[in-house]
Parts: C-alpha cells; structure tokens; sequence
C-alpha cells in the first residue's frame, strides 16, 4: 500500500498544483510587500507628541537642562516634545507613574536623587531604578554652589564654617526636598566641615529660592544653572562652588576643594530615561537623537550659559555612570544617615 494519495486524487491534479504553486508565491509576494511597509511604521516612531516627565517643580536646573534638550528633539524627532512637570515625594511620584506607562511615548528626566540617593534612604520605593527603566543618555552634569543670604556675614566658605559652628543648631539651609541633589549637596559639605544646620526641605528649587532670597532659610545648595542669575544680581552670594576647579562665571569663588577639603566635588547629573518596555529599535532612534541634541549648538550655547556641561553618551555608558554612583552615594548615605523626613 502506498503512503501517499492515488494519482487519481483531484488535489494532485496538474491544475491544483499549479495553483498551489501560484498562492505560494503570491503569499510571499504580498509578505514580501508588507515587509517594506512594517519597517516603515516602525521607523516613523515617535508618531505622536512625546511627554519629556520632570519630577520635579519648575525653576531649577532640572526644568532648564529638561527644556534645552527638549526644544533640540523636537526639531530631529519629527514630534513635539513637550515638558511636564510632575513633583512630589522626592521624585518618586513621577518615576513610579513613568516606569508603568505604556504608550512609548513617555520619558523621565533621571537625576542623582531619583537614581543614586532614593534606592539608600527610603525603606521602600514605588519603582525600581535600574529594572524599571531603560538609561537613555547623560544629558548634563551641573556643579552645586553653595550659597547664602547676604545678611549672612561671610563672605567664603572658611568664614561660613566658622559663623555656623558658633551659632551652633540656630542656621537652616534649604533644599528643593528630601533627596534632591541639594540634599544631598549640603548633607555632604556638613559631614566633610563637621558641622549642623537644620535641613528645610521644599517641593522644588523654585519655593525654596523664594525663601532664600527673603531670608527665611540662611543658605542653600543649588545648581549652577538655577541660582547664577541671582548671585551676579547680588540677591544672594556664592561662598563656594563643587566643582573641581573656579568656573569662568564665578572666577573669584574658590572651590570647596581649594578652601580646605581638598578632593571634594559635588555636581548635579541629568539624564534621560525610559519606561523599560520601550522597544529596542525606539531606544537606539531615542539615544542618537538625544546625543545630537545635547551636543547641538544651540543646546550647549544654553547649558553653557549657565555653567552646566553636556554630556551626550550613549546608553551603556549611562548605564555604568548610574551604578558607579550609586556605589559611590551609598557609602555617603548611610554614614550621614540621610533620610526622608
């Protein structure tokens, strides 16, 4: 017997197996034709605005690094990006609500406290840092000044150490909130000095500034970007800069480390992220893009204006940054024991 079906089966005639041949190759055909069109739609991501989440309130370097990069995209992307302002809770309201969205067109600006301080003082996070997202780009690192009101009669930080440790307990500094880069700026600069001012946090570099410069808080840290405009109006004065060397808009303030602590730095880093579930394909359009656009002319004339460096890496190299400061952070942390009021 025969394991096949007899000749004179009608699915073998010659006229079925012509047209066989023919639906194959018209199915391939037509695969053929999709494929074009698939990696069309595929390539036209983003297809819709793009919501660019900060988690923090408007007026720090935060908003000004955010809306640089922002306004670049927005001409190579083919999309509005737009800024969205979201804070509260240290960051983590944002970065919970943006590790969760799925509509691949949402991205959150990372930062030191959202990445490397929060995953060390609080008990419990509403999102995992490095398994909830995807790293993007190190868009820009900002050095922290250290500031004060200018009733505060020192005019250096070496006067500033002195004034605090005489007053001891009575000095307060303000913070744009529990975590924030300038948390964690001056809880630095009080372990390294050994000395105490109470911390008053805000929801945001802009109500804090607003306290500052009335006197209500006696000084604070604050990024470059955000605080030069009011230190060259004499609103408040700069006693030292965390940068590793005096930058050209501030020739005459010393650093911390040329005041007396040599090897400290303290700046601010920016950077873009993404929902972990963005598809691979938009990450590597996303990272180029960005790179570009941090490293356009127009954006560096804007981040060098207010003293912020841009970076523009890729996201592998963003990645290794993250960890690298996270280790880096968390020994800082824990000894201070900073925590979240």
């Amino acid at each position: 017997m025969h394991a096949f079906l007899p000749p004179h089966d009608p699915a073998f005639s010659p006229l079925n197996a012509r047209r066989r041949q023919l639906l194959s190759a018209g199915g391939a055909a037509a695969l053929a034709g999709l494929l074009p069109g698939m990696a069309q739609a595929q390539a036209a991501w983003p297809s819709k605005s793009v919501r660019f989440v900060v988690p923090f309130a408007p007026g720090g370097s935060s908003e000004i690094v955010a809306r640089s990069t922002a306004a670049e995209l927005t001409k190579t992307l083919g999309q509005s990006v737009f800024v969205d302002n979201k804070p509260g809770a240290a960051g983590n309201i944002a970065m919970s609500e943006v590790a969760r969205a799925e509509d691949q067109h949402t991205l959150i600006l990372g930062h030191i406290g959202t990445l490397a301080v929060n995953p060390f003082i609080f008990d419990k996070l509403p999102y995992d840092p490095n398994k909830d997202f995807k790293p993007v780009s190190l868009l820009a690192k900002v050095p922290s000044l250290y500031v004060v009101h200018p009733d505060v009669p020192a005019k250096n930080l070496r006067e500033f150490i002195a004034y605090v440790k005489s007053k001891p307990g009575k000095l307060s500094y303000g913070s744009a909130g529990n975590g924030s880069a300038g948390h964690l700026a001056f809880e630095y600069l009080k372990m390294t000095a050994d000395v105490f001012m109470l911390h008053v946090p805000y929801r945001g570099t802009g109500p804090m500034l607003t306290d500052l410069l009335s006197g209500r808080v006696d000084a604070s840290a604050v990024g470059a970007a955000a605080i030069l405009p009011f230190i060259k109006s004499g609103k408040v004065r700069c006693i030292a800069t965390g940068s590793a060397k005096r930058l050209p808009q501030l020739p005459d303030v010393g650093t911390v480390a040329e005041q007396g602590f040599p090897g400290f730095e303290m700046t601010q880093w920016y950077g873009m992220l993404a929902p972990a579930n963005l598809a691979p394909a938009h990450l590597d359009k996303l990272a180029a893009e960005t790179a570009k656009a941090v490293k356009s002319q127009g954006s560096l004339e804007r981040l060098n204006a207010d003293a912020a460096e841009a970076i523009g890496d890729t996201p592998a190299q963003f990645a290794q940054f993250i960890a690298a400061e996270q280790a880096r952070w968390k020994k800082v942390l824990l000894r201070a024991k900073v925590k979240p009021d």
